[in-house]
């Protein structure tokens, strides 16, 4: 059973929406996130990185930037910036990136639920990573920053989607980058509890993007539990800020690789080594993507490889069976050495919202070789976390990206 609930959000005021949505905090380095917010002062990436406020000489994880942070939201709500729906509500978020449009169910999903594990997750996270959230949500007393979950289509929520879609948005802006984001407010009482009560009967919903930000808030909220001797539940503490889209609606693109070097193989050796696990389809000077699971696109010097994977290769195991850790099992790890790319320095990974002619570049400046992987599903995400493993690093690339700021979660 899963508790997802309707809430009191604060959102913008009407108008000042496209100024204030930003991008996740952690698609920027501090150089770049300086850049984006300058002549931006409404920007959230403001608050979610307020380092941004501070000269090179202030630690980005200094405590004053973290009080900086608290400080900027709470005066931007005091003067009115943001708004507050009078009783708890969901709301319903759509992003439409290229013609393509997915909608998601704004709320919050519960604590419990994640230590339960009926929200399920498929990787790790890292404490140094986890830290910086914590601190961040325990500064500004709220949750920032949307987790990205997933569940099987249903259609009642369906139907509750497509009707409420039919009326007026909140919001209706398009973002720099192309994006367009509406909004509606699900208010009918009748609506709340049926998508209460709907989510109630789902026995598992996923993580899809926001691992950190989703253990962050877990951890801050077990903390105040623990803190509070008056503990009852139903604190806002017990529950973290969530979009969550029906498997149908959801895209995932490629996560690519590019390698370094060959350790120590010249260009055909390598081939050659490769094609003992792929079958090589075909060869040119341009790219032809992988069409379907088990293939992948290789680039070396100037020639491209469509390759497919052996039968010998193949797995039915959840994460053996996957794309990316055949290329790793088979080829990444045995013929050029890289047994952890999570740290091993020689392999680098490209999102596929950044095209063929990336791979291209990095191939013709700093790496010897390059893959285009087919998609990993959102099919093959659930059957990982439903068996309780995890995916190799960089397995899946979510686009488009959910904004924050636009949905703070209050849990003083």
């Amino acid at each position: 059973m899963a508790i997802i609930r309707p809430f009191r959000a604060y959102r913008p005021q009407k108008g000042l929406e496209s100024k204030i949505a930003a991008l996740p905090y952690d698609v920027y380095n501090r150089e770049e996130a300086c850049a984006a917010v300058k002549g931006n002062p409404l920007s959230f990436l403001n608050i979610d990185r307020a380092e941004t406020q501070f000269d090179s000489s202030v630690d980005t994880y200094a405590d004053e930037v973290y009080q900086k942070a608290h400080d900027m939201l709470w005066d931007m709500i005091q003067k009115g910036n943001f708004v507050q729906e009078d009783k708890p509500v969901y709301y319903l978020y759509e992003l439409t990136m290229d013609g393509r449009v997915q909608t998601g169910i704004v709320a919050c999903a519960s604590v419990d639920d994640y230590e339960n594990q009926v929200i399920k997750k498929h990787e790790n996270t890292r404490a140094d990573k986890e830290l910086d959230r914590i601190r961040h949500v325990e500064s500004c007393e709220a949750q920032t920053g949307p987790i990205f979950l997933a569940y099987r289509a249903n259609d009642i929520l369906r139907e509750i989607i497509a009707r409420t879609k039919k009326g007026q948005a909140l919001y209706d802006f398009t973002s720099d980058d192309g994006i367009t984001h509406r909004v509606w407010c699900i208010c009918a009482d009748e609506d709340i509890a049926t998508i209460q009560k709907t989510f109630e009967g789902l026995s598992q919903i996923y993580i899809a993007d926001g691992h950190h930000r989703c253990a962050s808030a877990v951890k801050v909220g077990l903390k105040k539990r623990a803190e509070n001797p008056a503990y009852t539940g139903e604190e806002e503490f017990n529950y973290f800020l969530s979009v969550l889209f029906a498997d149908e609606e959801l895209m995932i693109m490629d996560y690519n690789r590019v390698v370094k070097d060959l350790n120590g193989l010249t260009a055909g050796q390598f081939v050659e080594a490769v094609s003992k696990v792929y079958n090589i389809v075909s060869q040119g000077t341009t790219c032809q993507r992988p069409v379907h699971k088990g293939q992948a696109s290789m680039l070396v010097e100037d020639t491209w490889y469509l390759l497919e994977v052996k039968a010998a290769y193949k797995s039915n195991d959840p994460v053996d069976g996957l794309d990316v850790a055949i290329l790793q099992n088979h080829v990444l790890s045995p013929i050029l050495g890289i047994d952890d790319p999570k740290t091993d320095k020689r392999i680098d990974f490209v999102g596929g919202i950044r095209g063929i002619g990336e791979l291209e570049r990095r191939v013709k400046t700093d790496s010897r070789a390059a893959f285009a992987m087919y998609p990993t599903s959102i099919h093959e995400l659930f059957a990982v976390a439903d068996a309780g493993m995890l995916m190799p690093p960089k397995s899946t690339w979510f686009e488009p990206k959910l904004r924050s700021g636009l949905f703070i979660h209050a849990i003083n």
